[in-house]
């Protein structure tokens, strides 16, 4: 690593996940805002007590997909009539809890509570996140910035690399398992143009975004739950990719944790559009 060098790339995807730990979706181009990439995590699926329900804990999560169309929110599930939420409706407001935090989200109806109950067999409804909130990141790791999130696990970004997906994909094949896609770790932006898990070490991103540069900043290795284990095909938990992982992504700055993709926050760019293949230049963080 050449740390008096310059990194460039390009932008090689951006993915949304409208629902936290449903089905996200590649986009040609997003608009960042506050709390991420416009619609990414802005709904949630809780239990009746409004605890935030994932993959971790419903695996079958991994199979409702999830579509923007025009002014409506679409959700598809095997089994299921198309489930159509218009993004402009909201009913009761109501206190949810994501993680650690208690916020405030508005109710999405009768109807949506049934359809996911229905598919997941256990009683469950959906939720939007009030915009009105304000939910950081840890300050201790955004460096000072007010990072908002909506219900993103922490940080308003998560960027990986193809270079670390094939690299991984190569250690599975030598271990006879089966190749994964990128979705299985549920990134917003896709970095090409970097040597494997360059990522860890870099500092500040600037992407040449349409009406100006985005400038983001890495801040937090991304620690790995059980997530990426759950097959998107079929939504069943097995051991890889996790078991490849642990055998030598153990990040001593996470204390040990098992890490792949980096959280990230928004230094400058709020308001302006990032399309696949924008160029993008870095530094490495010291």
């Amino acid at each position: 690593m050449d740390e008096s060098a310059e990194v460039r790339g390009t932008l090689a995807a951006l993915r949304l996940h409208p629902v936290k730990s449903c089905a996200g979706l590649e986009v040609r181009e997003a608009l960042l805002i506050e709390t991420g990439l416009e619609w990414d995590r802005q709904w949630m699926v809780v239990d009746d007590h409004g605890e935030m329900l994932t993959q971790r804990e419903v695996p079958r999560l991994a199979l409702v997909q999830t579509a923007l169309r025009g002014d409506a929110l679409l959700l598809r599930a095997p089994g299921m009539l198309s489930l159509h939420l218009a993004l402009g409706t909201v009913e009761d407001e109501v206190r949810v809890r994501v993680w650690d935090d208690e916020v405030r989200a508005y109710d999405m109806g009768r109807v949506a509570a049934q359809w996911i109950a229905d598919f997941l067999g256990t009683a469950a409804r959906l939720v939007r996140f009030d915009p009105e909130q304000r939910r950081l990141s840890e300050r201790r790791w955004s460096g000072g910035i007010e990072a908002e999130n909506a219900f993103s696990d922490g940080f308003p970004l998560l960027v990986a690399s193809t270079a670390s997906l094939a690299d991984l994909n190569t250690r599975l094949a030598s271990r006879g398992a089966a190749p994964v896609a990128m979705d299985r770790f549920r990134p917003n932006l896709v970095l090409d143009g970097l040597a494997p898990f360059d990522e860890d070490h870099l500092g500040e991103i600037t992407i040449a975004a349409d009406g100006g540069p985005v400038v983001l900043r890495l801040v937090k290795p991304c620690v790995r739950c059980s997530i990426p284990n759950v097959d998107p095909a079929t939504g069943t938990a097995g051991t890889e990719p996790g078991d490849t992982l642990a055998g030598f992504r153990a990040d001593a700055r996470m204390n040990g944790g098992i890490t792949f993709g980096m959280n990230a926050v928004v230094v400058d760019g709020i308001d302006r559009t990032l399309r696949a293949g924008q160029p993008f230049v870095a530094s490495w963080a010291f």
